[in-house]
Parts: C-alpha cells; structure tokens; sequence
C-alpha cells in the first residue's frame, strides 16, 4: 500500500519527552490516515535521544529513524526527512508537541480536496488558538513584516513548525536548498513560491510546554542571526530561477 503521508520529526536532546511523543504522535496520525510513517530525524543530540527514538520504533513500525553524529540544525534534519519521504504527502511538526498533531488531519483534507501544494499553520490566522509567552507572538509579528517587506509572500506567518507539502511538488525545493537552521522556513517557502507552488494558511493551535532544560528566553544574538539570514537568502534567491537544474 502505497504511504499517504510522512511526517518528518526533527529532534535535538529531546531524550526525556522523545520517546513518548512518537507514541503521541503516531496514535493520533493513526486515528485519521490509516497508511502513514513517522520519520523521526535524530540531530546529532548529545544525550539519549536516539536510543529513545530506537525505543519507539522497536514498538511500532512504523516510525523510522535518521541519525546522525553531529548536529547540522533543524533545517538540515527536516530536509533529510523530507528528501527520504516516498509518500504522496509530507509534513514536518515540531518534536516538543507544543502543536499537536492532529492538526494535520486538516490540513490533509485541504491539500486533498482543493489541491493545494503547501497547507501551513499560521499563529497569525484569526482563528488560531494560542498559549505561548507575548514575547513569542511579538517575534512572530515583528519577523511577518520584515519578510512583508523583503518577499512579499502571500502568507503570513512563515515560522510555526507544522506544515505539509505535496512530495513531488517540494522535493525539488528541498534539493535545491541550502539552509541548515532557523531560517529553513523562509527560503521553503520564497523558493516554493517561485515555482508557483499554491499555499493556504490554517488555523494552528498552540499549547506551549516550554523548553525543558534549555533557556525559555531566545537571546538577542540569535535574533540578530535569523535577521542576517534572512536577508541573505532575500539576496541569493534574487538570482534563483527554478528553471535551471
């Protein structure tokens, strides 16, 4: 039977929740999309979290595991799970759980009955239900408007880990891309449109569980880092033409 759908989990020393959120993952998946597989993508974590993964897949089948030693950032584990994705749909979700997987339930049925490319979450859609720190939120409104002005997208929230794309239509923006971390998002999507790919925002819901034993706070560095990057890919894909390799 050919896999409808993959779903492309990305995870750094998430050892002490990875285990049970395949499980999470994989009993609600399971409930909507009777032929699916996870692809749980281990990035180069220091801690446990590959035996974890390993834990899970041994009890069900259908979670496969991506390992790699040393860590490349999670634009580099999602594209190696979507380049190793033969169903006919893929997603990525956010190994935390703080966007719980059902959702794709919907978004499957919009890709599906109106034949869209790319169906992504959106923190920004009217109807979306959010519980994350004002912090958070002002981030995701203050970077919509600087890739308002840099892309014109017409999208408007870029960042929110849970999207799905039709495989055949995106894996040839994933081979084409070069970005390994938090700006693997933006060059997706500005790429994807370019090929005249057709998106559609949805309604997201959020349940924010923290970050574990990492800091909360995002530091201004990092900030500073994804501004550069993202100006930098608006630079690069200027010269982009899909139609050449």
């Amino acid at each position: 039977m050919k896999v409808t759908l993959a779903v492309v989990m990305p995870a750094y020393n998430e050892g002490n929740r990875i285990y049970e959120n395949l499980q999470i993952c994989a009993k609600a998946i399971g409930q909507f999309c009777p032929s699916f597989r996870i692809l749980a993508v281990n990035d180069g974590s220091k801690d446990n979290t590959e035996e974890e993964m390993r834990r899970a897949a041994a009890e069900d089948p259908r979670i496969g595991i991506i390992s790699y030693e040393k860590n490349r950032g999670k634009g580099y584990a999602i594209r190696r799970g979507m380049s190793a994705s033969k169903a006919e749909y893929t997603a990525f979700l956010d190994a935390d759980l703080d966007l719980p997987p059902e959702q794709l339930e919907g978004y499957l049925t919009v890709a599906q009955q109106e034949g869209k490319d790319i169906v992504l979450g959106s923190k920004l859609h009217p109807d979306s239900n959010l519980e994350y720190p004002f912090y958070r939120k002002a981030m995701t409104l203050g970077y919509y408007l600087y890739l308002k002005l840099l892309f014109h997208l017409p999208i408007r929230d870029t960042q929110t880990g849970i999207k799905l794309f039709r495989t055949e239509a995106i894996h040839p923006v994933v081979q084409a891309m070069k970005s390994d971390r938090f700006c693997f998002d933006i060059e997706l999507l500005a790429m994807a449109r370019k090929r005249n790919l057709s998106m559609q925002e949805e309604p997201v819901v959020v349940r924010y569980h923290g970050d574990g034993e990492r800091k909360t706070k995002i530091r201004l560095k990092t900030i500073f880092d994804m501004f550069f990057e993202t100006f930098r890919i608006w630079r690069r894909l200027r010269s982009y033409d899909p139609t050449v390799g």
